[in-house]
């Protein structure tokens, strides 16, 4: 069983970082092969609407066509059995360069084709269990507030609609800075971030080891 992780933040050995590697852990002792991903380290575009991917009889049909850096990824990535995505959360949503490699992962697989029932039909590939992690800086009680399930839970039906399974894990409240003296910032007091991160982010990265277990574990 082959596990790829996608890193979508551009900061490495960071929150997302860490996730991402106790995921990797949890998924390796459930026997799979595991790869880190640092999509940051590759210039790439997002879909640019070629529609190659969607020509009748082409060797692209099902595949992104578009040849740049990202295109080793994410031949990796049609490989895989497990698919586990980390990324920050800037802005109500996923960072600029996890949304782009998604468009292009998820874009030659979907169709605009439906069956008699008029239902959705997929390009048939085999099912691939995935998982994204997104870490932000905002606490549990204010991402309640203000509805961030709802404003990043649409990419698990996407996931779920094109692969097969998908689930999320959200990690609240996450140290940002290693030395908060240097910014402009008051919002969050850093000893208050210190605390959470000593006491509860270990917490969080035994739920992405759960997690990268859990979803290698998954059977259909």
């Amino acid at each position: 069983m082959k596990a790829v992780f996608i890193n979508g933040s551009p900061r490495k050995g960071w929150n997302t970082t860490k996730l991402l590697e106790k995921a990797m852990e949890g998924a390796a002792s459930a026997g799979a092969e595991t790869e880190l991903l640092n999509i940051y380290d590759k210039p790439f575009k997002g879909c640019v609407s070629c529609f190659a991917c969607k020509v009748k009889n082409s060797k692209c049909n099902g595949l992104c066509a578009y040849r740049d850096d990202l295109r080793p990824l994410l031949e990796k990535a049609y490989e895989a059995d497990v698919i586990v995505v980390g990324t920050p959360v800037y802005f109500n949503n996923m960072t600029a360069g996890t949304r782009a490699f998604l468009e292009r992962l998820m874009f030659p697989i979907d169709t605009y084709l439906i069956d008699g029932n008029g239902k959705r039909i997929n390009v048939p590939h085999k099912p691939v269990k995935t998982a994204v992690i997104y870490n932000m800086n905002c606490p549990d009680w204010l991402m309640e507030q203000v509805n961030y399930k709802l404003l990043l839970g649409d990419i698990e039906h996407e996931l779920q609609r094109l692969f097969g399974y998908c689930e999320l894990l959200y990690v609240n409240d996450t140290y940002q800075f290693s030395d908060y003296s240097r910014y402009d910032i008051n919002m969050f007091p850093e000893e208050a971030k210190r605390k959470q991160r000593d006491e509860h982010f270990p917490i969080d990265l035994q739920n992405a080891y759960e997690l990268g277990k859990r979803v290698c574990q998954k059977t259909f």
